[in-house]
């Protein structure tokens, strides 16, 4: 009777390799945003500090470092849910996380349009993002209701829907100020009326 071989544990990459795919992917995110999805993979490693063999190893396509700078503005949005939630009162950690939402559109409108094009399946990455950003404003407004910061008749969605909006109906590249501006009156609307 054969035994079966047990599957190696997936090793956690050395702290090193882990810097440098963090600062590739901050490197990434400023260049896709300063200069669009055509941002030279040369001039990210070298202001990232690494040789661009460093660069393919972690990410071997243009597509695959799209992809993970989108995922990763992602979780960061998701995380920034819960460390809000847990040390701001909920109507400012409502606020505070919608301000960050704007800067996650900004990196959004420039790797979206790209991630549409990739070979894969784009969807799936939308979807599985999609789904996070649902579930921590969702539960950032459930909080501000119940602490009555918040009308109860509040649809999450319509917060998300405006400043999304606001990018989409905006060409000038001041937006991003206009949307911040927005946070406070979506904030300021969504009281409850006395």
């Amino acid at each position: 009777m054969a035994t079966k071989r047990s599957q190696p544990a997936a090793r956690k990459p050395r702290a090193d390799a882990q810097r440098n795919r963090e600062r590739i992917l901050e490197v990434a995110k400023a260049a896709f945003t300063e200069f669009g999805a055509n941002a030279s993979l040369d001039d990210i490693a070298k202001q990232a500090d690494v040789g661009p063999g460093t660069l393919y190893r972690h990410f071997p396509t243009r597509d695959a470092l799209l992809e993970a700078v989108y995922r990763t503005e992602v979780e960061r949005l998701a995380a920034a849910e819960r460390t809000f939630a847990e040390t701001m009162p909920p109507v400012e950690a409502l606020r505070a996380w919608m301000l960050l939402f704007v800067d996650y559109i900004a990196t959004k409108k420039i790797i979206a349009a790209a991630l549409n094009t990739v070979v894969g399946d784009p969807s799936k990455v939308f979807e599985s993002c999609h789904a996070q950003i649902w579930e921590a404003i969702r539960s950032l407004v459930t909080r501000a209701i119940q602490s009555g910061d918040i009308r109860e008749d509040l649809d999450p969605i319509d917060l998300l829907r405006a400043l999304i909006g606001v990018a989409n109906v905006s060409t000038s590249p001041d937006w991003q100020q206009s949307a911040r501006r927005l946070v406070d009156i979506l904030i300021a609307g969504s009281r409850p009326v006395k």
